[in-house]
């Protein structure tokens, strides 16, 4: 069953406490990456306060820069590749796409054309929250991503 993008709601998200981040170097690190991000937080006795996410610095599909990491409510110490971070707050376009990662390409497609119809700008950074993924079930027709995504020149 296909993935797609189910909804499309403008939100203002202000993210309280710190995060734990890794910037992972290619695609198919990012499994280890949330591995060594959630070790690390564990060894220092903090547990995750939400779901892991990725914070991408830039959309392009030539280059795939981005960070892991996961929500947490007190300061982590830097330890290895995993130092401390903070999302930016600010308003924002949010939607969920349901399915296989595979499908999360086309669902930023689909939120792009979206946010751009009534003619707004997109900034170049975006995240993703795995909400429910291959840790919670196998079926992918039950995962769920939430995708953000900040206008341009907003805070």
């Amino acid at each position: 069953m296909p993935g797609r993008v189910e909804s499309a709601v403008p939100r203002s998200t202000r993210k309280q406490g710190c995060g734990a981040t890794v910037r992972p170097r290619p695609k198919h690190v990012m499994g280890p990456g949330i591995g060594e991000v959630m070790a690390t937080v564990k060894a220092q006795g903090i547990a995750p306060t939400g779901p892991w996410f990725t914070y991408h610095l830039r959309m392009d599909p030539k280059v795939f820069d981005f960070e892991v990491g996961v929500p947490v409510a007190t300061p982590v110490a830097a330890a290895g590749r995993v130092r401390p971070g903070r999302l930016r707050a600010a308003t924002l376009a949010r939607t969920d796409y349901r399915g296989p990662y595979e499908g999360l390409a086309a669902a930023w497609g689909e939120f792009e054309k979206w946010i751009a119809a009534p003619g707004h700008e997109s900034a170049a950074d975006l995240w993703e929250y795995y909400v429910v993924g291959a840790e919670s079930t196998p079926d992918p027709a039950g995962w769920r991503t939430e995708l953000n995504w900040p206008p341009a020149g907003k805070a």
